[in-house]
């Protein structure tokens, strides 16, 4: 019976569990990969995430015998299975973004085939090459943090498996890791300020040309008050002169002037742009009084998004029709750009042409019938000035609501709206205030983007989140030219003058689904203080550090005594090179001479060596202590059995696992052999006569 339970409690391991790659070390690998993936995590499909763990579970199991790695045709049956899938879900686009999942596909399968030292270098290579990646798509000081972390604990790993049962192994890692650090960081500083930024003479998208957040060229009803349940940041600003009050900050992003049913779009799309240069970094040098910088999130789309009577000022901007601006290639990373506010000038009143009149009269042929009549009725009665008054004064003082909470809106959605629910977000009234204007013959347009804005930490920027998504009006008036409307200002001012939190308070919907948003606890100062500071590190970091491109360093550089271009650059930086590796050639001579003279029995071996070579025996390369003592033996018989003892004795200590525990014994024992061979040498000179 005793044997039987023996042997049920007795985990007996599979044929092929691995004793070649150290266990400590493949869990710091494992970890790294971990961590690796954790910046992709947003981006990744879910099932390559889960795949990618259970490779790595399956092979950190085969480490301790519990299962078996697969052979050769079921990894390629894996493989191919895998692949298909991803396949399947790219759909054929192609892009960095679907190339760096492949790359991740790559790399969890290579955890099946991981069996040797060998195989740990090329996981090694490969997921330092992965935390580069990383940086295509987050370039945020945390998500920075995550990749140093994860490449210390790369080579932890990689110094476990060289000397795996070295005593306090673990600690002397992570201070020679420390050590590094300290030795290499100003040079990389300095090459990090001067080596020359040039841009790429092509590159390819990041993305599909999908949009990734925010606003999109289509305009549902219910499409925004979506984007208003969430607090993730749209773009921020920093101003050279003073902030605009609040309820002037209309950030402009799009027009949408063609209703199809119920959905807003615009009435010409843009064309397919081929992937080109880099766009040019924006925001250089100080910023004037009307000036402002937009450090925008990604959005894989070209709009920029600008106040109301600004020009553009950085190269990687351009103005277009409309008042509106775009990039030169989509926002696939966080843009930095530059506009300025310019003094409102009187628009040239000339009259749309027959084509513009069209396109901002534009509707469906029938649908919400006592919309129109609402519009004829305007008409027959107002002039265009009155009739957009009148409808603001429709909205201020009937029980007209806003809410994040619109009911849902039937066929003749803006009948229902205006006569039945009046309850709705800026875009169901916005859409329906361009309806009935079209109706009663005035040219109107939606205009899509954000309004207002909270200051970051120290006021020093303004910070606009998703939740600031808005749309409004604007109506052409004769002799006025294009005018903005908006119809949520007359409803709840609140919304216009303080924000969306005030304007849903009492409904208390604010970040109602978003419980791990910090900006829905604004009400605790320290959670408040936290989430601001958090966010101006991250401010800084994208402006003076990832956003340190070719013009923001041709301006520091200016700044210089003397001026530096490209080619003083290019001198200068082969010149830090070249010092460092001076300077550490130096170090590690003098470090290489410092541990000789340290080392005890070092000593010994080279008085050794100069009593062989005294001797007549000069020392050859690569000449074991054991051969050296043996042409000693010939040349001086005398010695012959104390330099085989004094060659054993260097053997035991270099080669032996027992050397440290007799440290002090053999130092002594070698230094009474050499007295001994020293006066052995000395009496056979003398005996024969041979000068010593």
């Amino acid at each position: 019976m005793s044997v039987l339970e023996g042997r049920i409690n007795t985990v007996v391991p599979l044929k092929d569990s691995f004793t070649g790659l150290p266990s400590k070390a493949l869990l710091w690998l494992i970890g790294s990969f971990a961590l690796l993936l954790t910046p992709q995590l947003d981006r990744l499909p879910v099932w390559l995430i889960v795949a990618c763990a259970v490779l790595a579970v399956w092979r950190w199991l085969a480490q301790f015998g519990r299962v078996r790695l697969p052979g050769r045709w079921l990894r390629a049956g894996i493989m191919l299975v895998l692949v298909s899938v991803y396949v399947a879900t790219v759909h054929g686009r192609f892009s960095v973004d679907t190339a760096a999942s492949f790359f991740v596909l790559a790399v969890g399968l290579k955890w099946l085939e991981s069996r040797s030292a060998r195989d740990f270098y090329v996981l090694f290579f490969i997921l330092v090459y992965l935390s580069a990646v990383n940086f295509l798509f987050h370039q945020e000081i945390h998500w920075t943090l995550v990749n140093l972390v994860a490449i210390a604990a790369l080579l932890v790993g990689l110094q476990v498996l060289n000397a795996p049962d070295l005593p306090d192994g673990m600690k002397a890692g992570w201070r020679r890791l420390g050590l590094l650090l300290v030795k290499t960081l100003p040079i990389v500083l300095l090459l990090f300020v001067f080596f020359p930024r040039m841009a790429p003479l092509w590159s390819v998208p990041l993305v599909s040309g999908e949009a990734r957040t925010g606003i999109s060229d289509t305009m549902r009803p219910g499409d925004i008050s979506s984007l208003a349940q969430s607090s993730e940041r749209a773009f921020r600003v920093t101003f050279g002169g003073e902030m605009p009050a609040y309820r002037d900050r209309y950030w402009r992003g799009l027009v949408l002037d063609y209703l199809d049913g119920e959905t807003w779009r615009q009435g010409t799309a843009e064309g397919y742009r081929r992937p080109g240069r880099v766009a040019l970094d924006g925001g250089v040098g100080n910023l004037g009084p009307r000036q402002y910088d937009v450090l925008l999130e990604p959005t894989d789309q070209r709009w920029a998004f600008a106040l109301e009577n600004s020009r553009a000022v950085s190269a990687n901007v351009v103005e277009e029709s409309e008042d509106l601006f775009r990039f030169k290639r989509p926002a696939d990373t966080s843009v930095r750009y530059r506009l300025e506010r310019e003094t409102p000038q009187n628009e040239s009143l000339a009259s749309l042409s027959p084509a513009e009149t069209r396109r901002y009269l534009q509707l469906p042929a029938s649908g919400n019938p006592r919309a129109r009549d609402l519009a004829e009725d305007l008409r027959r009665r107002f002039s265009d000035r009155e009739i957009v008054r009148a409808l603001l004064t429709r909205f201020r003082e009937q029980a007209y609501y806003y809410t994040l909470r619109p009911p849902q809106m039937p066929e003749n959605g803006i009948d229902t709206l205006l006569f039945d629910a009046k309850r709705g977000f800026c875009a169901h009234y916005a859409g329906a205030t361009v309806f009935v204007l079209r109706a009663a013959g005035i040219p109107a347009r939606v205009v899509v983007g954000y309004q207002g804005g909270d200051q970051g930490a120290g006021g020093d920027y303004l910070i606009v989140r998703q939740y600031d998504a808005h749309a409004w009006v604007e109506a052409r008036i004769e002799g006025r030219g294009w005018i903005r409307v908006d119809p949520t200002a007359a409803i709840t001012p609140d919304r216009i003058e303080s924000g969306l939190r005030e304007a849903v308070a009492e409904e208390g919907s604010f970040l109602e689904d978003d419980w791990t948003s910090p900006q829905r606890y604004s009400d605790i100062p320290m959670i408040q203080w936290a989430s601001l500071q958090l966010d101006r590190i991250n401010y800084q970091w994208q402006r003076w550090v990832v956003g340190y491109q070719g013009q923001s360093q041709m301006d520091l550089m200016s700044r210089l005594p003397g001026g530096f271009g490209l080619k003083e650059l290019g001198y200068l930086t082969a010149g830090i090179v070249g010092v460092g590796l001076l300077v550490a050639g130096l170090v590690s001579a003098w470090q290489v001479r410092r541990i000789e003279r340290r080392d005890a029995f070092r000593k010994m071996v080279d008085t050794w060596h100069r009593l062989c070579f005294r001797a007549g025996v000069p020392v050859r390369t690569g000449e074991t202590p054991a051969a050296l003592a043996a042409r000693l033996a010939r040349a001086e018989p005398a010695v012959a059995e104390s330099a085989r003892l004094f060659a054993r004795t260097v053997n035991s200590h270099y080669y032996s696992d027992n050397s440290l525990h007799g440290r002090n014994g053999e130092l002594k024992r070698l230094r009474r052999l050499l007295a001994t061979m020293k006066k052995q040498i000395r009496r056979s000179h003398s005996a024969t006569g041979k000068r010593p």
